[in-house]
């Protein structure tokens, strides 16, 4: 996919997809600087498309949602212009599917902030390389799957059927999985933490365990 530059550089993270049936886009920061992904404009504007209901939601200056509804609003936002961009035609959210939402995830990991260490790299593993390396920057994890969540309760919010929710597709649980477990290999961290507490509650006796 080919870029069209902003005004300023966007502070994103993101995946290396095959983008070549996209619209050119431009890339804008969402408006609040502690939001996991930014968003996306249509760099050439295109006619929104009727769908479950492809709302692009409006700011009201009467209200005050909260950080978790100011971001989940960005987030459904960004994925509707995705759709709107899509090449070789727009998508609507009736017709989207688990694979769109694939494509979807792998074209945010172009902008990436994290490092995610090739099976090939001496670092591979190593939770603080000692030197730099030319190993690619990806979406984080954690944020791809925090995005997941709030775009699939931005989909039933918009008239959506659970039964029918791409985002909680098979495909894309699988997904987030495997970018789970390889990061966590790849950069020598642990995302079971809570797992290993319970697992070392249950081999305590009960006394230590009351205490």
């Amino acid at each position: 996919m080919e870029l069209v530059p902003g005004t300023k550089k966007p502070n994103m993270v993101s995946h290396d997809g095959d983008d070549n049936h996209h619209h050119p886009i431009m890339m804008v920061p969402a408006g609040d600087s502690n939001s996991e992904i930014d968003g996306i404009v249509p760099a050439g504007g295109s006619s929104s498309t009727a769908v479950v209901t492809a709302t692009v939601f409006s700011s009201s200056p009467s209200a005050a949602p909260s950080r978790y509804e100011s971001q989940k609003r960005r987030d459904w936002n960004t994925f509707c212009q995705y759709l709107r961009s899509h090449r070789p035609a727009p998508l609507s959210l009736a017709t989207c599917s688990g694979a769109h939402v694939l494509e979807f995830l792998r074209y945010l990991d172009q902008f990436g902030k994290t490092k995610v260490h090739n099976q090939t790299c001496p670092f591979f593993g190593l939770l603080n390389p000692p030197a730099p390396c030319l190993c690619p920057l990806r979406q984080a994890w954690g944020s791809l799957d925090a995005l997941i969540g709030r775009l699939r309760a931005a989909f039933e919010e918009h008239g959506g059927k659970p039964e029918a929710n791409p985002f909680g597709a098979r495909a894309v649980r699988l997904y987030l999985r495997e970018v789970r477990d390889f990061q966590a290999k790849a950069r020598g961290v642990s995302y079971d933490k809570k797992k290993r507490k319970r697992t070392n509650l249950k081999g305590s006796s009960p006394a230590a365990a009351a205490n």
